[in-house]
């Protein structure tokens, strides 16, 4: 009797990983390895998702980074759920802005339609910035 080897199958490369995978899941998969507990990822999830909704542009970092310090928090988990926020809190810029024109100042805030901020930013990126400041203020 004579045995023969298992016929040796082609392996396939590993797909390359994508853009979510490596910025979005391999982060979150490495900060649940630090040994965060459930009751701090919650509570980190909990104090990022509204600092990162603050419509003050570039407040996020500071105020994320110093609540996770004074929560003893782990820094860079609440700054991750912080900056995830982003494209919600690009969202409610322009809403929140008006409101707060409309409370504070009797509706004479800068108009701000989201077809005009993509124009300044398109065209002249200080001035975009200088206005939402102007605005946030």
């Amino acid at each position: 009797m004579s045995f023969s080897p298992p016929p040796v199958l082609p392996t396939t490369p590993p797909r390359p990983a994508s853009w979510w995978q490596r910025r979005v899941v391999e982060p979150v998969r490495n900060i649940l390895r630090q040994g965060l507990t459930p009751p701090q990822l919650a509570l980190t999830v909990a104090v990022g998702v509204p600092l990162g909704l603050v419509p003050i542009l570039g407040i996020t970092t500071l105020l994320a980074t110093f609540a996770a310090v004074r929560l003893r928090l782990n820094v860079a988990a609440t700054l991750l759920v912080s900056h995830l926020m982003s494209p919600v809190q690009l969202l409610i810029l322009i809403p929140l802005l008006r409101i707060g024109a409309r409370l504070l100042g009797n509706g004479q805030g800068p108009e701000l339609t989201m077809s005009q901020l993509r124009r300044l930013f398109a065209h002249d990126w200080g001035s975009a910035l200088a206005l939402l400041w102007r605005a946030g203020a």
